[in-house]
C-alpha cells in the first residue's frame, strides 16, 4: 500500500508539469498580450514606454523556457503572481474564497448521498417497482435540466413566490439550500443510475449465489457483501465530480451570487486578469489528482481485489 501511494504521489508530479506547461502555452499563444490586459484592467493608457516596462516586469522579455521555468518554481512556492484588478496577490484573493466554494461543494455532495443512496440501492433491489420507476424519472429530470434554468426555477418558486429561502448571498444555512440543491441534482441523477445498475450486476455475481445456498441470511448478503461491493462505481463517479465541483460550480455561483471561487475565474475571464486564470487551472488540475488519487485508495478499502491485482502489476 506504502509503495502504491508513493507511486501515486510522484506520478503527479510530471502530470502536473504538463498541465502548467500547456497552461503556460495557450497564455503564450494567446494574442492577449499580459503586459497590455494589465494595463487595460488597471484603466492605464497604454504607450510602447510603460509596455515595455511591464513586459519587463512581468519577466516577459526573457526566452519562453526562462519564463516557464520560473512560472514552475513560482507555482510550487503558491505564488501565482499579482491580480491585475486588485493589485493584491492571487492567492490571498483566492484563499479567501476557497471556503465558500468548499461549503457548497460539500453541502451538495452531502445532499446527493443521502437522496441516491437509498434511491438507488432501493430501486436495485426492487427492479420494475415504484421506487425504481422514480428512480428513473429522477435520473432523466437530474440529466436533462440545465443548472442554469434550474437554479432560476428554484429562485422563482422558493423565493419570490414562497419567501422561504434567500435569493442570493452566503451567512446562513437557508442561503446553502437553494445553491446546493441545484448543484446536487446532477449528481444525484448520475449516483442513483450508477448504484442501480451495479445492485443489479451484483445481485447476479456467483458469490451471492454461493452465499444463499450456504444458508447466510439474506440481509446480511445484501448489507455486507452486495452494498460494499454496488457502492464501488459511485465513489469513482464521486471522485471524479469532487474536483469538477470544486472548480466547476462557475454557474451556480453566479446565478446565486455566492462569493466563491468560480465566480472569481468569471470575473478574472472578463477582465482578462491572466494570473487568476492561471491560478485555477493549476488549482483544477490539481484537486482532479488529489482527488482521483484519495477515492483509488477508498476503492482498495472498499474491495480488497482492486489491492490484489495492483500488487499484482507490481
Amino acid at each position: 500500500m506504502g509503495t502504491y501511494i508513493v507511486k501515486r504521489i510522484l506520478a503527479i508530479i510530471p502530470i502536473f508539469l504538463l498541465a502548467n506547461l500547456v497552461t503556460f502555452g495557450m497564455i503564450r499563444l494567446s494574442p492577449v498580450d499580459p503586459a497590455e490586459a494589465y494595463l487595460a484592467a488597471a484603466h492605464i493608457q497604454s504607450t510602447d514606454e510603460i509596455l515595455a516596462q511591464k513586459r519587463q516586469e512581468f519577466g516577459l522579455d526573457q526566452p519562453l523556457f526562462v519564463q516557464y521555468v520560473n512560472s514552475v518554481i513560482q507555482i510550487s512556492q503558491f505564488n501565482f503572481g499579482v491580480s491585475y484588478v486588485t493589485n493584491k496577490p492571487v492567492w490571498e484573493e483566492v484563499y479567501t474564497r476557497i471556503p465558500a466554494t468548499i461549503q457548497l461543494t460539500v453541502g451538495s455532495i452531502i445532499l446527493a448521498i443521502l437522496v441516491s443512496v437509498p434511491i438507488g440501492f432501493l430501486a436495485g433491489l426492487k427492479k420494475n417497482s415504484g421506487i425504481d420507476h422514480f428512480s428513473r424519472f429522477l435520473s432523466f429530470l437530474g440529466a436533462s435540466i440545465p443548472s442554469f434554468w434550474l437554479g432560476y426555477l428554484l429562485i422563482f418558486f422558493f423565493s419570490v413566490k414562497f419567501d422561504l429561502f434567500p435569493v442570493e448571498g452566503i451567512g446562513t444555512w437557508k442561503h446553502l439550500v437553494l445553491p446546493s440543491v441545484t448543484l446536487a441534482l446532477p449528481l444525484i441523477a448520475l449516483y442513483t443510475r450508477l448504484l442501480r445498475a451495479s445492485v443489479l450486476e451484483n445481485l447476479e455475481e456467483p458469490y451471492v449465489l454461493f452465499a444463499r445456498t450456504r444458508g447466510i441470511h439474506e440481509r446480511i448478503i445484501i448489507g455486507k457483501h452486495v452494498f460494499r461491493i454496488a457502492i464501488s462505481p459511485m465513489v469513482t463517479g464521486l471522485g471524479m465530480n469532487l474536483g469538477n465541483l470544486m472548480t466547476g460550480a462557475i454557474i451556480v455561483e453566479v446565478v446565486f451570487s455566492w462569493p466563491g471561487f468560480g465566480r472569481y475565474f468569471i470575473e478574472a475571464i472578463f477582465n482578462r486578469d491572466v494570473p487568476v486564470i492561471q491560478c485555477y487551472v493549476m488549482l483544477a488540475a490539481g484537486l482532479f489528482l488529489i482527488s482521483n488519487l484519495i477515492v483509488d485508495l477508498i476503492q482498495m478499502y472498499i474491495d480488497p481485489r482492486i489491492s490484489r491485482k495492483g500488487r499484482q502489476f507490481q
